[in-house]
């Protein structure tokens, strides 16, 4: 069976600007971190992100890889609102392209079904129509005559991702409370990769994480990384909490251009293995 283990920068070579990107997990919740540092130290740029957006998508906008996000919220949870997000969106250095929570898990599940949309009540009466241009409605084709909003389907040209365990040929389980819809983003990309903290063979893949949890098949994913700590600083339980004391630091980063450059130059213009490595002498200390 092939085996799809890579390293984070083998996945960014698979990459090009001016791609449509889904990045999975929610928030500050299981963001496949390793993937996006990988994509901090490359030249890409004139990205569109799809994201239930956290210091992902805050990240890449600090670092101008960002044309256009496309996001339901973008927040560090227990930090409300992102704010190097905030400062591009305010600023005008990204468009903007507001969804509900519920309207992009059903433009994900759309896209998923190779349907140009799905019908829902979802965003009737609010402001998204205001903010949102590309949303629509359609009028039922039956005797109810109901007005619906169509979400669109959010098809995405690559997906990443960060499970708990993984095996070398792309399927892939999570062992904390909620998948995060990491299995509707994969869905959705023409090409999905999938980041985890370990990687172990596929006879132990299912009784580590259950059948229930097995989330991501093989069949969908072209590219598998082991990435220890990959998620961090945002949470991967079980395996390890939100490092609430660097994600104060990381938001603190956004106060002037000057704290950018300090924090990018001491956590973000190393490789990944000097990341981690830097980060457990640290937490020694």
């Amino acid at each position: 069976m092939t085996d799809k283990r890579m390293t984070e920068d083998e996945v960014v070579a698979e990459l090009r600007s001016g791609m449509t990107i889904g990045i999975g997990g929610w928030g500050s919740r299981r963001k496949p971190m390793s993937l996006i540092r990988a994509i901090l130290r490359s030249d890409l740029d004139d990205l569109t992100i799809v994201a239930y957006g956290g210091p992902d998508l805050g990240l890449l906008c600090a670092a101008g890889k960002v044309r256009k996000a496309v996001y339901a919220f973008v927040s560090l949870d227990t930090i409300p609102l992102e704010p190097h997000f905030r400062a591009a969106r305010q600023s005008g250095a990204i468009e903007d392209e507001p969804w509900d929570e519920g309207l992009l898990l059903l433009g994900l599940q759309a896209a998923n079904w190779r349907v140009p949309f799905l019908p829902t009540r979802v965003g009737l009466g609010s402001d998204l129509f205001r903010d949102n241009p590309r949303l629509r409605t359609v009028t039922s084709p039956y005797d109810d005559g109901e007005t619906l909003v169509a979400a669109p389907a959010l098809r995405l040209d690559a997906a990443l991702v960060h499970l708990n365990r993984a095996d070398p040929r792309g399927n892939a389980g999570y062992l904390g409370p909620d998948p995060y819809f990491d299995d509707l983003f994969v869905g959705a990309a023409d090409k999905a990769y999938v980041s985890a903290e370990y990687v172990v063979p596929t006879d132990d893949l299912e009784p580590t994480v259950g059948l229930t949890r097995l989330l991501i098949s093989r069949l969908q994913v072209d590219g598998v990384v082991e990435a220890t700590g990959g998620a961090h600083f945002t949470s991967c339980v079980p395996d390890y909490d939100r490092d609430e004391t660097f994600q104060k630091s990381y938001a603190a980063s956004a106060k002037s251009a000057e704290a950018w450059a300090e924090f990018k130059s001491a956590w973000l213009d190393l490789s990944e293995s000097d990341y981690q490595e830097k980060r457990a002498a640290e937490a020694a200390a």
